[in-house]
């Protein structure tokens, strides 16, 4: 199959379940692209943020080290976090190089480009914006807490995110990747801080909506504290359609095994729990429900097995 005729697959995200899922689908015969979040505050990234005007390079350089094809030690080098040094602790390689890749060719989307050549990635790595963006949140009791970072700590219900400043204009290649695209795979991870600043862009959240492909969301498995707390699978989805429209979503991928216990009680601490599977309310939101084992225990943390997750998702555009 020529490169043309390839279906394309487009994920969008950021956080830590991205990554997962992308190891999953670049080495099927795709044409894969990622558009990856740039609201993220905190740590390295934050620092870049504030000192350099730059939007943020940690879940790009998460991305590019999941999609590369590079020698182990060349990723790991790129993945290398400086844990002492004046100045330097806490920052990782990847984003001094991000950043200085962004400050050589003047343009952040440029950058990513030129990095994702030497370390042979493969597929296609966008930022959702070229801007410098940040996310606020307005709460139930009708508060604003600002900063990606600190809205999961207000302990507070979460009613609806947004960016600023106004207007935020996305990346053009972005918005035609996703009209263009077969499969639109919105991923799993913290929901109001790692996939809303991604799809909540204008012009991003119209071409969710009226793409020719399907838009399949996969499900997080556990709830996380101070943004899904007692939210159930359709929580989730509702959410995603506050945000951007009731038409965006048309599948939603589940775990449909019990979780065990060890790791249940492990992230009791943490005041998360399995999502609920409420399968009759996705019924009567018209989703279509693909379900499977799709954990894996191999980290103390969970993470979905990316090998089962992408056959589940090719699994669709066969369909089609």
């Amino acid at each position: 199959m020529t490169q043309q005729a390839l279906p394309k697959v487009v994920v969008v995200g950021g956080g830590t379940g991205m990554p997962v899922l992308l190891r999953g689908l670049k080495n099927l015969p795709i044409h894969l692209t990622a558009l990856v979040t740039v609201a993220d505050d905190g740590g390295s990234t934050g620092r870049l943020r504030s000192e350099m005007s730059i939007p943020a390079p940690g879940d790009i350089r998460n991305v590019i080290a999941a999609l590369s094809d590079a020698e182990p030690m060349l990723i790991e080098l790129f993945q290398h976090r400086f844990n002492a040094g004046n100045g330097l602790s806490g920052h990782s390689m990847g984003n001094l190089l991000l950043a200085a890749m962004t400050a050589i060719t003047g343009n952040f989307n440029t950058g990513i480009k030129e990095i994702s050549r030497v370390l042979n990635v493969k597929g296609k790595i966008y930022p959702i914006s070229n801007d410098n963006m940040s996310l606020h949140a307005k709460m139930k009791d009708g508060t604003i807490v600002s900063g990606e970072s600190n809205i999961p700590l207000s302990n507070k219900q979460i009613d609806q995110v947004f960016l600023s400043p106004q207007p935020v204009e996305p990346l053009p290649n972005a918005v035609r990747a996703i009209e263009n695209a077969d499969l639109v795979v919105i991923a799993p991870g913290s929901l109001y801080t790692s996939i809303m600043p991604t799809i909540i862009m204008p012009k991003i959240d119209e071409a969710i909506r009226k793409t020719k492909g399907k838009v399949v969301y996969v499900c997080n498995v556990m709830t996380q504290e101070g943004e899904t707390t007692g939210y159930t699978a359709s929580n989730h989805v509702q959410a995603i359609r506050d945000h951007i429209g009731e038409d965006s979503v048309d599948a939603i991928v589940v775990h449909n095994e019990p979780i065990v216990r060890s790791v249940r009680e492990i992230y009791a601490e943490e005041n998360a729990e399995p999502v609920i599977y409420d399968t009759d309310r996705l019924l009567k939101m018209g989703l279509q429900i693909i379900e499977g084992d799709i954990i894996s225990y191999s980290q103390q943390m969970l993470r979905h097995d990316n090998v089962k997750v992408a056959k589940l998702l090719y699994s669709i555009l066969q369909e089609r």
